[in-house]
């Protein structure tokens, strides 16, 4: 389960960080336009790094 947690709550902590210091003045940036919509995109970016990839055996 820690191998799903980790990578979304990292990247929802820089995604938030993202969000709140480098916020674009125009609001149309879906990254850094307001902190909780940077940290659900980088959260979810988290979360498609952390999935298994389904490999041929």
């Amino acid at each position: 389960m820690t191998r799903f947690i980790l990578p979304i709550v990292i990247g929802a902590a820089i995604g938030a960080a993202l969000g709140y210091f480098g916020q674009c003045t125009s609001g149309t940036c879906p990254f850094t336009s307001t902190w909780w919509r940077g940290a659900f995109c980088r959260a979810f970016c988290g979360l498609l790094v952390a999935w298994p990839s389904s490999t041929p055996s």
